[in-house]
């Protein structure tokens, strides 16, 4: 009996000597102040209530935006405005697939871009999980580089995402600068990583139900350090991207505005709106809502016009005719992979007016940039040639369709 009495001590010890040195790592963290509930989303979320997520007892969101170079959450300008319209607390997170330092600045330029003209409640959110062959080192410096340039260009604060063990295993003590929004599922306090003193997010789940939300969602925790300090509108200042070469201003939707009003107020296409601001449906704008245009000091400079993508057409090839990159026309139109394009698609493009005829005309066309008021059977008259003639050079499928800035083609006769 002794004997055993005795090696159980001696387990003990060895127990509580582990805990001293190694503690850290299995005992839990606390939050870094009060708590309140919230959950973030993305388009695998669908078309969502906002009103049953509010009347739920969620209270924010953190909302993906964006990702890599050039692809726009196709949800992201309908969650903010249906959570912002319900009292929601907003944030926003970009997915980072960055694998150089230049990749990095140039996606928290995208993304700086991608929100500007909302008014965040929270501090916008770097979500880099998913590291190929980068090593420690590289992670670390992407992600510092991304995290100082999103801070530089928004003039707000930064939050990390990260997994547990991410946090422990990956991301160097000097990113504790930065508060850390944690997950780590099925436990009732996020596991401590030995880095971050206190979590200012805490996801722990991803198999939540909510009101409003069909299937499964993250739920989250957060604490009143993920808050924003100061509630302003986001500017993105161009001076500091290589993006886009078009400044933009910002406009506030009043009660009786439609796009189709807009668009005849400022000579820009309804579509050239709608993709700029990530709006899905052209017929559903907010009152208060804030829109993104090309600003109307530069229209004597820049134009930005419609294409129809033909048959055989890359995106490289029709980049270099409109002397623009591929990523700008990526990103300018949603586009995921930069590898896929349709017969048909229209594409908005960023377009030096001064290059227009040397990029679209030729000995067997002339060039025609739609005005206010015009139709095609005016234009066709005009020129001598058919409507269907057109519309079939253009890759025009509605011939009572067309839009104020739009550049057409017209054979020569």
């Amino acid at each position: 009996m002794k004997y055993l009495y005795n090696k159980l001590l001696i387990i003990l010890g060895v127990i509580f000597s582990f805990n001293i040195f190694f503690g850290c790592y299995i005992f839990a963290f606390s939050p870094s102040s009060e708590t309140f509930r919230g959950i973030d989303v993305s388009e695998w979320q669908g078309s969502i209530n906002w009103s049953q997520v509010k009347a739920s007892g969620i209270e924010a969101v953190y909302i993906r935006s964006s990702e890599g170079l050039g692809y726009i959450d196709p949800y992201f300008r309908d969650n903010y405005n249906g959570a912002k319209s319900n009292g929601i607390l907003v944030g926003f997170y970009h997915f980072v697939t960055a694998r150089n330092i230049e990749e990095a600045r140039e996606e928290a330029s995208f993304f700086v871009d991608t929100i500007s003209g909302t008014v965040p409640d929270l501090k916008l959110a770097m979500d880099f999980e998913q590291f190929g062959n980068l090593s420690v080192q590289e992670i670390n410096e992407i992600s510092t580089i991304f995290l100082e340039t999103v801070k530089t260009l928004s003039g707000k604060e930064v939050v990390i995402y990260s997994d547990a063990s991410n946090a422990r295993d990956v991301f160097n003590k000097s990113l504790t600068n930065y508060p850390l929004w944690v997950a780590d599922y099925y436990v009732s306090e996020p596991v401590a990583n030995g880095k971050w003193d206190t979590w200012a997010g805490f996801q722990y789940t991803d198999l939540g139900k909510i009101s409003g939300i069909n299937g499964n969602v993250d739920l989250d925790l957060y604490t009143n350090d993920i808050k924003l300090n100061s509630n302003e509108q986001i500017s993105y200042d161009k001076g500091n991207s290589s993006i886009d070469d078009i400044e933009y201003e910002y406009i506030t939707v009043k009660s009786g505005d439609t796009l189709n009003k807009i668009s005849s107020e400022y000579g820009i296409a309804v579509n050239t709106i709608a993709s700029i601001n990530g709006i899905r449906n052209i017929n559903l704008i907010y009152v208060g809502e804030v829109l993104k245009l090309p600003s109307k000091e530069n229209y004597s400079n820049t134009s930005v016009v419609s294409y129809t993508v033909q048959r055989g057409n890359t995106l490289s090839e029709i980049a270099s005719r409109f002397n623009t990159t591929v990523s700008r026309i990526a990103r300018l139109n949603n586009i995921q992979n930069v590898n896929i394009i349709y017969a048909g698609q229209r594409l908005i493009i960023n377009l030096k007016q001064s290059d227009e005829a040397n990029n679209l005309g030729d000995v067997n066309h002339n060039i025609y940039t739609v005005k206010r008021g015009d139709t095609l059977s005016e234009i066709a008259s005009e020129y001598g040639v058919s409507v269907d003639d057109i519309a079939r050079l253009n890759g025009i499928k509605n011939v009572n369709l067309i839009y104020v800035g739009e550049i057409l083609r017209i054979n020569r006769i």
